[in-house]
């Protein structure tokens, strides 16, 4: 057969690949491959193979051939069906012996040949070493060893930053703290023209900084779109409505407290994109805070029926059986899901929470200790392990779990609440009232969730008899909630305190209008009429 002939036949795999008629790839790729036994229709055949699912064969086709322990593609596919055979530890055998060290730097690689088959030049291909430090960081994970799977991780994507399989791995996973994300980011060499790809990646790490901070990263990304556009004349748009883009903000908002707004734009985002999967998972976490079970049914249901087999969704199920307070059916659910994905956090956590709130405490913590081990960046399951140590009252050890989930991401402001609380608990009360300002400083904007700090740190004032400041913080308090029964009683024994009767009735009335059977305003009302009449102070009742 001419050469001619064979380059159409090549070009009819192509073809067929493009067109995913795989039985048809293989049935020419195999022709074309006896006809000439070249390496790169060799490889051609067994891509094929790959491709229509016939791992085993296109392994031994690899195999079999005297170059696959001379080439990295070959050696890389080989390793390829390995994986999809889920034989790990032979799939890490293929790929060779190589060190890497905690910072993702690999030494001790042998000298391997790259064919570059099939190469376009005009093309930018992904580094064949990168795809190869990914798969040992798969293989590692499924064999459950997730420090070296980390280390991988971190390998691939700073041998070529557009491996993005390799960043998802380790943002999503919680693989690593706010420093280390930003860290990695940071160290990450860019092509010409890729600046865009580091502001973007800057985009879809931990966003813990302040609102400024965020937004500026979010503009950036924007301005350098913007800047390719304007060079290159051909895009019509930026990545300013980009899903991707905009599902990174509506996380931000997520983790700000701001469940409406988040719920608002991952509504818009969805209808657009119904089966972008992080934003769905977005969507349920603000529907849950937001006690929108009718949502929360809706999307599992969808779900259970479009990915039967993936941990989402049910991990919607089992968010809508907490929703509702069947919390013996969302832990079956959040258990299912761990099952199916045992890398997917919401799950754990969510498991945690529904022992939790059954005051299932060695449950609960059980859930939140594997967590941890499994999700060393993700500082959530420390911080309820805290939580867990403060309902029984051991406030030393949950401080020491506060502080540790601190250390991990030092810019959430609810470890700084947390902290606020238990040294209230343990009546040090200044170093209350500086981890509740810690925490105002590091909160972007006011919403009825941050009103219960507000209360607390005007508690912790009036403990300190700084009168003045503890009446400030609780009118901001009533400014985001007016039907707050502690809010109303503090503020009135406090103006009781300071021997301003008046003001006090009036803020007893309006906290028993609330409750009307609440002993403490009931008592220290009676007390306040008595002091009004006589003009007397009556000693010091501790508010409980």
């Amino acid at each position: 057969m001419r050469e001619e002939e064979i380059e159409k036949l090549r070009g009819v795999v192509r073809d067929c690949v493009s067109k995913h008629l795989y039985s048809s790839a293989i049935f020419f790729a195999d022709k074309v491959a006896a006809l000439t036994n070249d390496p790169a229709d060799i490889y051609m055949q067994a891509q094929a193979l790959f491709l229509g699912r016939h791992y085993r064969r296109a392994f031994h086709l690899l195999n079999a051939s005297k170059i696959v322990l001379r080439d990295l593609r070959f050696r890389y596919l080989a390793a390829k069906c390995l994986e999809e055979l889920k034989e790990w530890d032979e799939c890490l055998s293929m790929l060779g012996e190589s060190k890497v060290d905690e910072h993702g730097n690999v030494y001790d690689t042998k000298d391997y040949n790259d064919m570059y088959l099939d190469k376009d030049g005009e093309d930018r291909e992904i580094n064949i070493s990168s795809a190869i430090c990914f798969l040992r960081g798969r293989a590692y994970e499924a064999l459950e060893n997730r420090t070296q799977a980390r280390q991988w991780y971190k390998a691939a994507i700073k041998a070529d930053p557009l491996c993005y399989e390799a960043f998802e791995c380790l943002v999503e996973n919680q693989m690593l703290t706010c420093e280390e994300e930003a860290s990695l980011v940071s160290t990450l060499q860019f092509g010409p023209g890729e600046a865009w790809l580091s502001s973007f990646y800057s985009c879809l790490i931990k966003k813990y900084d302040k609102e400024s901070v965020v937004e500026a990263k979010f503009r950036e990304v924007e301005k350098e779109t913007c800047s390719m556009r304007l060079a290159t004349q051909s895009l019509a748009h930026t990545l300013k409505n980009n899903t991707d883009l905009l599902t990174c903000k509506a996380e931000y908002y997520h983790q700000c407290g701001e469940y409406q707004k988040c719920f608002e734009l991952t509504s818009t985002l969805l209808e657009k994109d119904p089966f972008h999967l992080k934003c769905t998972l977005i969507h349920l976490a603000s529907a849950m805070e937001l006690g929108s079970s009718n949502e929360l049914y809706i999307m599992a249901c969808n779900l259970v029926k479009d990915y039967p087999q993936k941990a989402l969704s049910w991990f919607a199920v089992g968010c809508y059986y907490y929703c509702i307070m069947k919390y013996g059916q969302s832990q079956r659910y959040f258990s299912k899901a761990t099952s199916l994905d045992g890398t997917f956090a919401p799950a754990w956590i969510g498991y945690g929470n529904a022992f939790a709130a059954q005051e299932e405490g060695d449950q609960a913590m059980s859930a939140y200790r594997m967590a941890g081990r499994l999700f060393p960046g993700c500082h959530l399951p420390i911080l309820y392990i805290g939580m867990e140590y403060m309902r029984t009252h051991s406030y030393k050890l949950a401080e020491q779990f506060f502080i540790q989930a601190k250390t991990i991401c030092p810019s959430d402001p609810l470890v700084y609440n947390e902290l606020g609380v238990v040294a209230y608990h343990m009546k040090e009360y200044n170093k209350a009232v500086l981890w509740f300002e810690k925490m105002l400083v590091l909160v972007p904007s006011f919403s009825q969730l941050w009103e219960p700090t507000l209360v607390n740190l005007a508690h912790a004032y009036r403990k300190l008899r700084r009168f003045h400041e503890a009446v400030s913080y609780y009118e901001r308090a009533l400014t985001l909630s007016t039907r707050s029964l502690s809010t109303y009683a503090g503020l009135a024994y406090t103006y009781h305190l300071q021997d301003n009767f008046t003001a006090a009735i009036t803020y007893y009335h309006k906290a028993l209008w609330l409750k009307p059977d609440d002993q403490f305003c009931t008592e220290m009302l009676n007390l306040a009429l008595v002091d009004e009449a006589h003009h007397g102070i009556h000693p010091n009742i501790e508010l409980r």
